[in-house]
């Protein structure tokens, strides 16, 4: 498959997701989460999407568990909603990434105090 292909899809899933997060799942386990990646096999059997959570560790660990639960709700939407020949399984992943560069900047901001 295309790369470019494969970024398209993984470009929709992402919006796709972002929306039905925002939107749909009222799960009160469900914090503020940002999906920021998608990164999909080029056979379209898996989708790994990362998001990142705002908030302290309960709140990351409540909001995966929420998005591991609504898996299948997101997938079936996805499947309704692009048109692809199969829908990949969905596997939630934790991006710390935002996390770990405000605390470098705070590391930074303390050491330029100093």
């Amino acid at each position: 498959m295309q790369a470019k292909r494969l970024d398209r899809i993984n470009q929709l899933i992402k919006e796709e997701v972002s929306l039905l997060l925002q939107r749909e799942i009222k799960d009160p386990r469900l914090g503020f989460v940002t999906v920021t990646e998608v990164e999909t096999t080029s056979d379209l059997r898996l989708a790994k999407i990362f998001v990142s959570v705002l908030g302290s560790e309960e709140q990351w660990t409540a909001s995966l568990a929420a998005l591991a639960s609504a898996k299948g709700f997101i997938r079936s939407w996805l499947r309704g909603h692009l048109d692809l020949r199969m829908t990949p399984t969905l596997e939630f992943r934790a991006d710390r990434s935002m996390e770990r560069a405000a605390h470098i900047q705070a590391l930074l901001r303390q050491l330029k105090h100093d």
